[in-house]
């Protein structure tokens, strides 16, 4: 019953828009349109994208989604006629849109118009004086033009970066090479890959039992070298879940050694990369991937018609999962939360148990409070989560991903303990505070607007790998028994 008055409410609140619609007209030419996707002859990506604000006719911006959709068309010439495209408008619902568009082919003459209700959008049409490539295309720039076409900060100005690199001013392979493998090469414990880049080809040799997530990391560096000239260097990647360069022990005596891993910790000197989820999802974008950064911020789910509760799902990979079942069912109306698959804890599925069905990401949104727990390491649902329209709670925790040093509690989410003590204050607090919680939801959306999106992931990967380069002081070579990894490209 609850949930039939919200929506005919919810249907009258659009009622009453479309009403003031009438007045507070779409003025098409003082939308604001930006990004690189309008450039898309100098900024290569997987899939292009750009974003546009609506602004009615007084100058002010819409803060819901804007009375009609906005139409966007690529045009120009292809080798097989027309040139070839998919367009994907995504309506966030706070009046602004992101534009991602995708090429099969090279087209040149190409022209990118934006309209709104039949009339041209701010600059529309926009007109592209070079060819535009399909990012399938081997069409690499020099980094430093690529790394400037695409607004990339240099490292010196990324804290991560210079942090992680702070130990490894001056990386000499030659003279550590065998220790590092003596320490490290222990294939039931411990799996990494050394790559080698020499020349735009990408060479590696793994170790350990399970070495299947060499695949992204494959991936990763094939997209990054179809763009941008890659510096000549070499790394050990860990493949694992936890960091592996501890701090303390061995390293007192011997030094850290240099490891890149997807997720680091207070407690270790790991290289941190971003994720190799978040990374796929950005070279897959518009691609095989189901979730991305992108796609995740379209706005199926309006504030009015989330419940008012916070929501979890996952596996059992940590404790506090657990426990946070105890919590859902003292407090069922400020939790939802159920596990997906037990593994860790098989023995204690009856108590916690029974599984529930996986559920789409995109349906998390239906609530106006997701958490976010580690799992085995740092939960790397967390980017997707801030993406969302939706308050984040995120427990404290010794892991971090790439960016976590820029975030800030209270401005981007909201953090509790890590033994859950203070969560039900905290889901208290928010249902307490819609105005704070909104503005947090906006800050959290800025934030990935400005350092999560597939640009910035192939701009971190280009600033640390190009700093990286600098440090090693022996000469790049292929070593006896790397395999080479097959390029694929249009």
């Amino acid at each position: 019953m609850l949930q039939i008055l919200l929506f005919v409410f919810y249907i009258w609140g659009i009622h009453l828009r479309f009403a003031e619609a009438e007045i507070k007209l779409v003025d098409a030419e003082k939308c604001l349109v930006w990004g690189a996707g309008i450039k898309p002859d100098v900024s290569v990506l997987p899939a292009r994208y750009f974003f546009i604000m609506a602004i009615d006719k007084n100058g002010q911006r819409y803060l819901e989604s804007a009375p009609l959709n906005f139409q966007v068309k690529i045009k120009g010439n292809s080798p097989h006629g027309r040139c070839r495209s998919h367009v994907d408008v995504i309506d966030r619902g706070d009046g602004t849109n992101i534009v991602r568009y995708t090429t099969a082919d090279w087209c040149d003459q190409v022209e990118i118009e934006i309209r709104y209700n039949g009339t041209q959008v701010a600059q529309s049409p926009y007109y592209v004086r070079n060819k535009v490539y399909s990012e399938k295309c081997y069409c690499p720039q020099d980094l430093q033009l690529f790394m400037l076409h695409n607004n990339c900060p240099n490292a010196a100005a990324d804290k991560q970066i210079m942090w992680d690199l702070h130990s490894f001013k001056r990386v000499n392979f030659s003279a550590i090479r065998e220790n590092l493998m003596k320490r490290y090469n222990q294939p039931e414990s411990v799996s990494l890959c050394h790559y080698v880049v020499k020349q735009q080809q990408i060479w590696r040799q793994c170790y350990g039992k399970y070495t299947g997530f060499k695949m992204f990391m494959d991936s990763t560096l094939l997209a990054l070298s179809r763009v941008a000239l890659l510096p000549d260097m070499e790394f050990y990647l860990n493949l694992g879940d936890w960091p592996l360069s501890k701090k303390g022990g061995q390293q007192r005596t011997s030094g850290p050694y240099p490891i890149f891993s997807w997720c680091g910790s207070e407690d270790s000197y790991d290289i941190t990369l971003p994720t190799y989820d978040l990374t796929e999802s950005s070279v897959e974008n518009m691609g095989r991937v189901a979730l991305d950064m992108l796609s995740v911020q379209r706005n199926e789910h309006p504030w009015e018609l989330k419940e008012d509760k916070a929501f979890w799902r996952g596996r059992d990979s940590r404790r506090e999962r657990l426990d946070l079942i105890d919590l859902s069912r003292k407090y069922p109306e400020l939790i939802n939360a159920s596990i997906t698959n037990f593994f860790f804890f098989r023995d204690e599925e009856q108590k916690y148990g029974p599984t529930v069905p996986y559920v789409s990401f995109m349906e998390f949104f239906k609530y106006k409070y997701q958490l976010n727990i580690d799992g085995t390491v740092a939960s790397y649902r967390f980017p997707y989560l801030l993406a969302g329209d939706s308050l984040v709670f995120k427990q404290d925790s010794p892991y971090y991903e790439h960016f976590y040093s820029k975030l800030q509690p209270y401005k981007h989410y909201v953090p509790f303990k890590r033994n859950l003590s203070d969560l039900i204050e905290k889901v208290q607090w928010a249902r307490e505070h819609e105005k704070k919680v909104r503005e947090i939801i906006h800050n959290a959306r800025e934030f990935v607007e400005a350092n999560l999106l597939p640009q910035h992931i192939y701009c971190y990967h280009l600033a640390l790998f190009k700093e990286w380069s600098n440090r090693l002081v022996a000469p790049v070579v292929v070593m006896p028994g790397m395999e080479k990894v097959q390029t694929s490209y249009t």
